[in-house]
């Protein structure tokens, strides 16, 4: 299993000391024409909501030095509608220039090897992770390149609630437990859940995964071969943590109707010690609605029941690809764009735009001085060779209806086991889809 590891020549990078200065890098961009000379006018289908906001400025920041290249954002909608969007524009030819969709097991869904260019002779991927070059390859190439910095999966906390209580990062389960009943005898939530967006009773579950790597380093292969489930240990214990806190009453009282904005704030101003989340959702929501509690938010990795010490799951970002169907006199100004993307330049441009989630995934880019105190603590884990990818970088098997049997756990409704084993038969259709050997 490939794992997120310092000794890697391009591991992620790091730095907290400060921030790139976004003119001078944007100053040492050369300038570029179309093909002979001619104007170029790019489209780029972006998500719409936050993603349309960044895609604006790394348009302008990229045209401003390449005079004969202009850039139009167009919008698609954001979840199942929008890959439906993708996979249609591309059956029929009529995708834009340049768009952004998934890295990992959705890419499949879109058959790279058929319908994207490959990038595997641009200069450009000698600078980027290969953690992420991971995730966007098929059989017969390279496609994309990152939208964004990493981000991670596991448990947001109020640092000063912590501190009142004289808390401690717990890195085991029981650990974890002592910490809640503490939280809760102050008066306060002990973990938040906010099934009124149900994609978020998912994330314990999946953030867990890295732990269940760490146990059996070869799940993620055997899984994908339908030698592993998550009905049998070491994975039915991520669905077993979401049932143990379901018993023992952690959640808020309204978590059948509270939102994911409801739960970021109840952590945020303090009146709930956890919240199992991602950290690009952290980041974006703190910056924009709490900004004066940044400071007091941290995160740490979903404690573990088999080891000593906690494992954090790593995400890869949405990337950005070029269809076949582009123009020939468009190819080049759209790979030279990609190549700006997963640039030092590039980077600035994400850092003064966006809200940093995590490391980002070339070399030479730093995550500035600005950036939440949180992405250190995602650092540490990093750096610490305590990381590894999230299971649906690793393999092309996923379900659909995960969300929906978690919220049942955690709702009473469903146990553990059972719904672990009903997740298994979700897969089970998604693998047979994709005529995997073993299903």
């Amino acid at each position: 299993m490939k794992k997120i590891t310092r000794s890697s020549r391009r591991r992620l990078a790091l730095t907290t000391t400060t921030a790139i200065v976004l003119a001078s890098a944007l100053a040492s961009c050369s300038a570029n024409t179309g093909a002979e000379g001619e104007a170029v006018e790019l489209s780029l289908l972006v998500p719409s909501g936050v993603d349309q906001e960044l895609a604006e400025a790394y348009a302008d920041a990229f045209t401003e030095t390449h005079d004969d290249i202009t850039i139009k954002v167009e919008t698609r909608p954001t979840g199942p509608d929008g890959e439906n969007v993708i996979r249609t524009r591309l059956s029929t030819g009529e995708m834009s220039d340049v768009f952004i969709f998934n890295s990992g097991s959705l890419l499949s869904s879109l058959s790279p090897d058929n319908s994207l260019v490959d990038l595997s002779d641009q200069e450009f991927l000698g600078d980027i992770s290969e953690d992420f070059l991971s995730v966007v390859s098929g059989d017969d190439g390279t496609y994309g390149v990152p939208w964004g910095t990493s981000r991670a999966g596991g448990i947001m906390y109020n640092k000063a609630v912590y501190a009142q209580l004289g808390l401690e990062i717990p890195e085991t389960w029981a650990q974890f437990e002592q910490n809640n009943a503490a939280i809760a005898a102050a008066g306060l939530v002990p973990v938040v859940q906010t099934y009124g967006d149900n994609f978020t009773a998912q994330i314990l579950i999946l953030a867990d995964f890295a732990n269940v790597a760490a146990t059996d380093p070869d799940w993620a292969e055997k899984y994908t071969m339908n030698e592993r489930s998550f009905a049998e240990e070491p994975a039915l214990t991520s669905f077993e943590k979401l049932e143990t806190l379901a018993d023992a009453e952690a959640f808020n009282r309204d978590f059948a109707s509270a939102t994911y904005d409801d739960g970021i704030r109840l952590v945020a101003e303090g009146e709930a010690g956890h919240y199992p989340m991602l950290t690009n959702y952290v980041a974006t929501n703190v910056t924009a609605n709490y900004p004066d509690a940044a400071d007091d938010v941290g995160f740490f990795a979903v404690p573990t029941s088999s080891a000593d010490t906690a494992t954090m799951t790593i995400w890869m970002p949405l990337a950005a690809y070029i269809p076949r169907s582009i123009p020939d006199d468009k190819r080049a100004a759209a790979e030279e764009f990609l190549g700006f993307l997963s640039s030092p330049e590039g980077c600035a441009v994400h850092a003064a735009t966006a809200s940093p989630a995590g490391p980002y995934l070339t070399e030479g880019c730093a995550v500035p001085d600005t950036a939440m105190p949180f992405v250190s603590d995602v650092a540490s884990y990093v750096d610490g060779d305590r990381s590894s990818l999230a299971l649906e970088f690793l393999s092309p098997v996923k379900g659909t209806n995960l969300p929906q049997f978690s919220v049942e756990i955690g709702s009473g409704i469903s146990s553990a086991e059972k719904a672990a084993a009903d997740y298994d038969n979700d897969v089970a259709k998604q693998a047979k889809q994709l005529g995997l050997p073993g299903w």
